[in-house]
């Protein structure tokens, strides 16, 4: 065996130029994210441009130059992956929201926020499947079957919260806030569902039983999903209160939180479930419990650390999609037709415009019946923001739509290349347009207190005054839910006060066996020479 020196050169020479344009590659994109924050931090005393819309604007004009330089024969510089965003990006954004959300108002407003999330998902989904279907299949888009019709539902029903928390207040709109904020991570989680149960099942013949055996997997997977992520946040909450990880080193505690939060993520697709779902509900448990087993400097590192990974993912995410925006092997496909891309995303974006409407109002209705304070329920100007705010469509339908119509982010099939530029192109659009016009559409149909205003804009931004509302936040005060609120005596007062009810005898459970076991606030841990260290008892 004659061993060849000159091709194990020639091998070596092409690896460590592959890994050279991977570090040049990775350089780049940790610039341009540099970049976007600086931006972003520039920008955000208009709020008119926020971080995501940013790293959109500047993907596009790095597109543009990269396209430039490479004669037209590439737009990015890094290829899409499913792997790099379900597995890297995804969870820390989804985590982090489970984790900052303030569950008083969350669960205050449980019902109308699963109303939205839920079952006005499934409403959305069925409006652009079903509009899609009747238009697409009279035009010569190409080859797309009953599973790519209901894939696009699913995708253009994952709405894009992360636009308008931003321009949003807690402060001034608080129910708008906790609506927006918890709808748009139950929408994400129901399409993601809706996605997977969509290409788990055989769609070629469709009837009554079948549909029925997809809603029951729905429910099946929305239901396990929730479970496995409340008992990963319940064990890592029994793990670190009884082992005192913080008595010894804080480092140690800080990661077990972590990947315990990471953990819940992987174990649901271990076992094909949702696991974004999974990994939201195991934030809000963590939240409530594990947060209040740490020490109180890992309690400020564990808040910091979940937030800058969120952060960093986010804008990645829209960096990437802006650049992707103008990869020339998709647009290939619909050079030769560019009106009907054109007719495409303007249909797509018009069915999102009508299912959003399509649920929203009824629901609002709906909703509002069963509120008897009027202060709970929603006005026309807080429905028309709501519906507004859902308007945009992010990384979470780009990522299904390369899942759905690319192999390795790439595609040959010019039906399949149309979706594509067409989702991007509805992503860029409604990113874009819906969200610089979100904040005067706020300012126009709910103008805030002068005197509120005043309070907050004059509100000093010291270290101090951003860990103290950080420390807070998961703390819902009890105090809030008011001693005297009234035991209901009917099934019409239950009714009409379910927030408050609920939220009373879950309080008394909370407090009788789980606090005991899993810790939680008013949990003291034991860390040695520190001022909460127990006096002798």
């Amino acid at each position: 065996m004659v061993f060849d020196f000159g091709t194990l050169l020639a091998s070596l020479n092409r690896l460590s130029t592959s890994d050279h344009r991977s570090v040049v590659s990775i350089n780049l994109f940790v610039a341009l994210i540099c970049a976007c924050i600086i931006i972003g931090h520039l920008l955000e005393e208009n709020r008119w441009m926020n971080e995501s819309i940013t790293a959109l604007v500047i993907g596009l004009c790095t597109g543009v130059v990269i396209l430039l330089i490479s004669g037209g024969k590439n737009s990015h510089i890094l290829v899409f992956s499913e792997d790099l965003f379900f597995i890297y990006l995804l969870p820390p954004i989804i985590f982090n929201a489970g984790f900052q959300v303030k569950k008083k108002s969350f669960f205050r407003n449980f019902s109308t926020i699963m109303l939205f999330g839920a079952v006005g998902t499934l409403i959305s989904f069925i409006i652009i499947s079903f509009g899609a279907t009747s238009i697409f299949k009279k035009w010569n888009i190409g080859n797309l079957e009953i599973g790519d019709y209901l894939a696009i539902g699913a995708i253009f029903s994952a709405t894009d919260s992360v636009c308008t928390l931003q321009v949003l207040s807690q402060d001034e709109t608080p129910l708008l806030y906790s609506l927006v904020f918890g709808e748009g991570v139950v929408n994400d989680a129901t399409s993601v569902v809706l996605f997977n149960a969509v290409q788990n099942f055989d769609l070629s013949h469709i009837n009554t039983s079948k549909t029925l055996e997809l809603v029951g997997d729905f429910l099946y997977l929305f239901a396990s999903s929730t479970i496995l992520g409340v008992v990963a946040g319940l064990l890592s909450a029994y793990i670190i209160k009884k082992l005192y990880f913080g008595r010894h080193s804080t480092d140690r505690e800080v990661a077990i939180v972590i990947l315990m939060a990471y953990l819940s993520y992987m174990l649901a697709e271990l076992f094909y479930l949702s696991a974004i779902l999974t990994v939201f509900f195991s934030g809000i448990v963590m939240s409530h419990y594990t947060w209040h087993n740490v020490t109180e400097s890992s309690r400020v590192t564990t808040k910091h650390a979940f937030a800058t990974l969120s952060f960093i993912a986010e804008i990645f995410i829209f960096l990437y999609v802006g650049m992707d925006a103008l990869d020339i092997e998709k647009w290939r496909f619909v050079s030769d037709s560019p009106q009907l891309s054109v007719q495409v995303s303007s249909i797509l974006l018009g069915l999102v415009l009508v299912g959003r409407a399509a649920f929203v109002f009824p629901l609002s209705f709906l909703s509002n019946l069963m509120k008897k304070s009027p202060e709970e329920r929603i006005s026309f100007n807080q429905q028309i923001i709501i519906w507004w705010a859902g308007l945009m469509r992010g990384a979470v339908s780009v990522a299904l739509a390369y899942n759905q119509f690319t192999r390795g982010g790439h595609t040959q099939l010019r039906a399949n290349a149309i979706m594509i530029t067409s989702t991007i192109t509805v992503v860029l659009f409604s990113t874009g347009v819906f969200g610089l016009m979100t904040k005067p559409l706020i300012r126009l149909l709910q103008p805030s207190p002068k005197h509120l205003s005043r309070m907050i804009s004059s509100e000093p931004t010291t270290p101090k005054s951003f860990i103290v509302p950080l420390l807070e936040s998961t703390q819902d005060s009890e105090a809030d839910l008011g001693p005297n609120v009234p035991r209901p005596h009917s099934l019409r007062m239950l009714l009409s006060t379910p927030s408050h009810t609920v939220h009373r005898y879950w309080r008394k459970f909370d407090n009788a066996f789980m606090r005991p076991v899993f810790g939680g606030r008013g949990f003291v841990p034991f860390v040695p020479g520190s001022p909460t260290e127990p006096s002798g008892h």
